[in-house]
């Protein structure tokens, strides 16, 4: 796992680095989304995690639903169109596993994409996308160490 700015950034996903969001796809094309280790830093503690319900459908760009912390609530950004098919049962009784785990058992959803070729075009992954994540943390002067 590469570290950037005191963030972790699993080499294994894929990142909208400016949308704070990650995605994984197993082998069965289904996609894992979730906020990354810098949305989790900037937020500080979270106090609750509300994902829209499975069944629904997403687009790139719209909400998948929002968190809140005690400074700041915001939505989390679908990478991909698709539709929702579930949603973390964990965060309801402990949202703050996000904060504990966000690449791990702090996903937020999981999606069947209907177009991964195209939505993941402009998605980074691997060194690209440690690399991507470095040069706009840099820009925007965010540090997980605050």
């Amino acid at each position: 796992m590469a570290e950037v700015n005191g963030c972790n950034i699993p080499e294994d996903r894929y990142y909208w680095a400016e949308k704070h969001v990650w995605v994984s796809v197993d082998e069965g094309g289904v996609a894992t989304v979730g906020v990354t280790d810098v949305a989790q830093a900037l937020a500080k503690k979270i106090i609750s995690a509300l994902p829209k319900a499975a069944g629904r459908s997403t687009k790139k760009g719209r909400s998948l639903g929002t968190i809140e912390s005690g400074k700041w609530v915001g939505p989390v950004t679908s990478p991909i169109t698709g539709e929702i098919i579930e949603t973390n049962p964990a965060l309801t009784s402990n949202p703050s596993i996000i904060n504990d785990d966000p690449y791990g058992d702090g996903w937020f959803v999981r999606i069947q994409p209907t177009d991964w070729e195209g939505d993941s075009a402009d998605l980074v992954t691997g060194a690209a996308g440690v690399e991507a994540y470095q040069v706009f943390l840099d820009a925007e002067g965010i540090s997980c160490l605050d």
